[in-house]
């Protein structure tokens, strides 16, 4: 962050986390002293012009690193190590892999800026705007930026994550952030600008058509989404497809099949060792606690038939 005399700096704390993760030392250069990196420029300008000309192109990151790691191994493999003659700089360093620092995956670098969420479920991040979970609105998120990817944090959780956009002014939304809001106003699953390009699966799809034509069929079909977010959309999708077998595409019937597919199976009946069997089971027999009383439980001493009517007789005129 800060460049003082010398070769001394401030570096910013995203940066010196990647070194720590990759146990790197950074060494700065002195300003204006173009001449001590040199050779790593010319390093640079060298792969480029090997592997980078003619400009190649690829569809995504992904598929740019898969082809430059095949690019690089094959050069190594085709060439003399500049110190060690009779060996290739493949074979050189397969020699000294038992030796390296074990890799502990890739450094988790990303561009972290705070930001705010609009009432439309939005937030603006290089000159675009992606949408969020609808209970991020009206309180800040942290927007974590990668090279594919951008990330919307909130209370340690992520509450929107797209493809990253480039360009100007696009809008990327993801349909089921606005669920929730759906079942407020049901007649935007037609219209609503996050719904238009959304493309259902084909039971869904079907059963989202068949709703169409009856009364209330958007608020039944907001229902069905609803359950999305609950049970993940291929569990609704097997549910829509199950219905429309059965000939019905009601809401009642479709969130019905995917409470019963959320019970829990029956427990499996556990066959009883030989060496646990009882001998001599058990017998239900209620009489046996007749056992129990005493002759004469109940009875008052020295009553005869009449006794307790006497004796209530006797407890009375006192």
């Amino acid at each position: 962050d800060t460049i003082f005399v010398g070769k001394d700096r401030a570096y910013n704390r995203r940066f010196q986390q990647m070194c720590g993760h990759y146990l790197v030392e950074p060494v700065a250069c002195t300003p204006a002293s173009g001449w001590e990196k040199g050779q790593v420029e010319n390093q640079v300008g060298v792969i480029r012009r090997r592997l980078f000309v003619p400009r190649p192109r690829f569809r995504n990151y992904a598929e740019l690193n898969a082809w430059l790691e095949d690019r690089c191994v094959a050069w190594a493999k085709a060439h003399p190590h500049p110190e060690l003659p009779g060996q290739t700089v493949w074979e050189v360093f397969e020699a000294e892999r038992p030796s390296l620092v074990p890799y502990v995956g890739p450094f988790d670098g990303f561009h972290a800026v705070p930001a705010s969420v609009s009432k439309t479920c939005l937030v603006r991040f290089d000159n675009n705007r992606y949408s969020v979970e609808a209970k991020a609105v009206g309180r800040p998120v942290e927007i974590r930026a990668y090279a594919e990817r951008v990330e919307f944090w909130q209370d340690g959780q992520i509450v929107g994550q797209h493809t990253r956009a480039f360009g100007r002014n696009k809008a990327v939304y993801d349909p089921l952030h606005y669920i929730p809001v759906l079942a407020r106003k049901p007649g935007a699953l037609r219209n609503g600008a996050p719904f238009k390009e959304w493309d259902l699966p084909s039971a869904m799809r079907r059963v989202q058509r068949k709703l169409g034509r009856v009364p209330n069929g958007d608020r039944q079909m907001v229902e069905i989404l609803g359950a999305v977010l609950i049970d993940g959309l291929d569990a609704v999708e097997a549910a829509c497809a199950e219905a429309l077998t059965e000939g019905v595409h009601s809401a009642d019937v479709i969130l019905n099949i995917l409470a019963r597919r959320r019970e829990p199976a029956p427990p499996l009946t556990i066959a009883t060792p030989d060496a646990l069997r009882l001998a001599c089971e058990p017998v239900a027999d209620c009489g046996r606690y007749d056992s129990l009383r005493r002759p004469d439980h109940g009875k008052i001493a020295g009553a005869g038939r009449d006794g307790p009517a006497e004796a209530l007789r006797d407890e009375g005129s006192l």
